[in-house]
């Protein structure tokens, strides 16, 4: 049986088709789409009628997708997250999407969010037995988990992602001190709930899902040897003084100079700015010190919660 896994995030929309035989998922299509529904209204609280039209753009592609994989539209799980959750004309957009495309968007909470994550950075083999904060940086919100390969302890989805970041704290390009230090004191007022579970759980591994972490990890192994990781490796270990060569790169470039770096891509080129700036803050204030990544995130762990 073939299943569908569209999650319409705050950026990027990205689509999965499945086969389902027994418990096991044979991958059949996967692809990434930039529909920037966040732009210019994420911090306003709606969708605007650029972002509906870009949204509608993508999803219409996706459904020929669907029908020639032959995937019905029963087997199909939208998933609508930050930007969608928070917005005032959240119905329209649903109602209009349905209308033209057939696709049924459900919106899932933050908390719901978090443990797909959670459950998709599993199914990579990111986690052991030791405990790890699990960072998921989306365009709207950036979910933290604190866990192992069994179990969830702590997890808290909070409404501070890379495109709030941006229209709030990148005024220049590249981003100037003053900046930086307004976005590291929002991080520290934003983020007390997780300073407080990470006393109490000592995470000693930060684990990222996709998104930014995926670019670090090209931008890596183009430096490094050349070429792009292989495709089929669902899980990394990012070497600490391989994130500060990027950050350090990232944060002093402007955006014509960061689309030069070797592993970038224009989906991510400016998101990522504000993403490392989070990354640093959380390995500084956390005292952590290791680094992993998974490719695998909130499609993924819906596509594994389906078996449990």
């Amino acid at each position: 049986m073939k299943q569908a896994i569209i999650d319409l995030g705050t950026n990027t929309f990205h689509l999965l088709i499945a086969d389902k035989s027994g418990d096991t998922y044979t991958t059949l299509f996967r692809e990434s789409h930039p529909a920037r529904i966040g732009q210019a209204g994420i911090n306003k609280g709606i969708i605007t009628e650029e972002g509906i039209g870009r949204a509608l753009v993508v999803l219409t592609y996706f459904r020929q997708v669907l029908d020639q994989y032959g995937v019905e539209l029963t087997q199909v799980i939208a998933t609508g997250t930050s930007a969608i959750r928070v917005a005032s004309n959240q119905q329209e957009f649903i109602d209009r999407v349905q209308q033209e495309t057939g696709i049924q968007i459900q919106v899932i909470s933050g908390e719901q969010e978090a443990d797909y994550i959670y459950k998709g950075v599993r199914a990579a083999g990111a986690l052991d037995d030791a405990t790890s904060l699990v960072m998921d940086i989306g365009g709207g919100s950036v979910e933290f988990i604190l866990g192992n390969q069994s179990r969830i302890f702590w997890k808290q989805s909070f409404e501070i992602g890379g495109q709030r970041l941006r229209e709030k704290f990148m005024t220049t390009d590249p981003i100037n001190s003053g900046s930086l230090n307004r976005l590291y004191d929002y991080f520290q007022e934003q983020l007390l709930p997780l300073a407080n579970a990470i006393h109490q759980y000592q995470p000693t591994i930060l684990v990222g899902s996709s998104g930014s972490f995926d670019t670090l990890v090209d931008m890596w192994c183009m430096h490094e040897q050349g070429h792009l990781p292989d495709v089929n490796q669902s899980d990394f270990a990012l070497p600490i003084a391989e994130f500060y060569r990027a950050y350090e790169l990232l944060i002093t470039q402007n955006h014509a100079d960061r689309m030069q770096i070797p592993g970038m891509i224009e989906l991510r080129v400016d998101m990522i700015v504000v993403a490392v700036c989070l990354i640093d803050y959380v390995l500084k204030t956390y005292g952590i010190s290791q680094i992993r990544t998974s490719t695998y995130s909130l499609k993924e762990g819906i596509l594994a919660s389906l078996n449990d």
